[in-house]
């Protein structure tokens, strides 16, 4: 394995959101690539979307899956209506809202207390269950998503409905992008992943482009990830060095500075 400092560190975020990080990767000497898994396209009709948004006051909550999915929102939206409280699974998505105007002065925000589970389970302890008894909530994702959170509402009589926001795509990997990624497995780098989809993007394309023994390489390097879920997924696709980090970017810095 090669000397920590000369192995590059892969940011694999949707690029609209990998250079900040990528700059914090650089700030503590360590050499950030930036090579996107997912990208990140807004829906191809906005109509239902913004006819979603302009009855917001009917809703008590709306839960916002990803900073994608707020970014891909407040452009339609003049004000946020106090009345309506916002729910998060991570802390990307409180920086995001923090963008758009949003904190805990002017809303009512509900996250997940513990860093180690940013999930849904999580956000549903945090909940008023009570407040919400009877009443409708808006969860805005992208084409598709987990279907755990809308279980457990309806479970409790909350009433769930769903509106598209993005849409995340597989990237074009061309000839060059290819190269590029046979360097990085080559390198032994360490991969940055945020996301279960990002990296079985990242192992798929790997078997397309470069074939099995590559794979294998992969397979061997390093990754980081910021929660037990990705972690358990990289475990079922055979990545044997695994390092769960906690939601947020000073987490993840904190565990890349911890690799040997």
């Amino acid at each position: 394995m090669k000397e920590r400092g000369f192995r590059p560190v892969v940011v694999t975020r949707p690029l609209a959101q990998a250079g900040a990080f990528a700059a914090r990767v650089a700030d503590i000497g360590r050499a950030p690539v930036i090579f996107p898994l997912l990208d990140i396209a807004p829906v191809a009709d906005s109509a239902a979307l913004q006819g979603m948004l302009s009855v917001l006051d009917r809703y008590a909550l709306a839960v916002f899956v990803s900073p994608n999915a707020i970014d891909a929102v407040f452009p339609f939206i003049p004000a946020w209506p106090r009345e309506v409280a916002i729910g998060i699974v991570g802390e990307g998505s409180r920086l995001a809202l923090q963008r758009h105007g949003i904190d805990d002065g002017n809303t009512t925000i509900y996250a997940p207390r513990h860093r180690e589970r940013m999930d849904s389970e999580e956000l549903f302890k945090v909940l008023n269950l009570e407040r919400l008894h009877g009443r409708r909530v808006l969860i805005v994702r992208a084409q598709n998503g987990r279907e755990l959170l809308t279980d457990m509402l309806r479970a409790k009589r909350i009433e769930v409905d769903h509106v598209t926001a993005y849409q995340r795509l597989l990237p074009c990997i061309d000839a060059a992008r290819a190269e590029q990624l046979r360097r990085l497995i080559d390198a032994d780098s360490d991969w940055i992943i945020t996301s279960s989809e990002a990296l079985r993007n990242l192992l798929n394309i790997t078997a397309e482009t470069l074939g099995s023994d590559y794979v294998v390489k992969l397979q061997r390097n390093a990754i980081i990830v910021s929660h037990q879920r990705i972690a358990e997924t990289a475990q079922s696709l055979a990545f044997s060095h695994v390092t769960m980090a906690g939601s947020g970017d000073e987490q993840l810095i904190a565990a890349l500075q911890s690799q040997p």
